[in-house]
């Protein structure tokens, strides 16, 4: 049986291919930051607290989170991933995306013209139904499948 689940939009796209999933709270500034300050062409999650993603590439895949977590740089961390283009291609959230994440997708995709996605309320049992690794497609109108 394939598994779909369907959001809420908040910058609609399309987008197929593997997904990273993360089963607590995305810190921002952690898991990204190393990279940005490195100028590096893509972001390898530098989160020690988090296993999820911590040492894995998370440039152009979806990732699959509740929420973001951390300082109120995060909306600014995102921007700036998405304006150097080492962001990750989707950000599907489990839970409803909070304010930092927000503004960083909505000025990623406004100032930046980042193609970046992001969908919320896609209810909890998006993170433990889909594996990283798995092949997912998201469609503009919010349903995310496994493919």
């Amino acid at each position: 049986m394939k598994k779909v689940f369907k959001g809420r939009v908040i910058c609609s796209g399309s987008y197929e291919g593997e997904c990273v999933v993360s089963k607590q709270g995305l810190n921002t500034l952690a898991t990204f930051q190393k990279s940005a300050l490195m100028n590096k062409k893509k972001v390898i999650g530098s989160d020690q607290n988090n296993k999820d993603v911590y040492g894995k590439n998370l440039t152009g895949v979806a990732l699959i989170l509740p929420q973001t977590i951390g300082s109120t740089t995060g909306g600014l961390v995102i921007q700036t991933i998405c304006q150097m283009g080492i962001n990750p291609a989707a950000l599907l959230f489990s839970e409803e995306i909070d304010s930092l994440a927000a503004s960083g997708v909505i000025l990623a995709k406004n100032w930046e013209n980042s193609q970046i996605i992001a969908i919320d309320k896609l209810g909890s049992d998006i993170l433990t139904e889909i594996k990283t690794g798995d092949k997912i497609r998201v469609s503009k109108d919010g349903t995310v499948e496994v493919i």
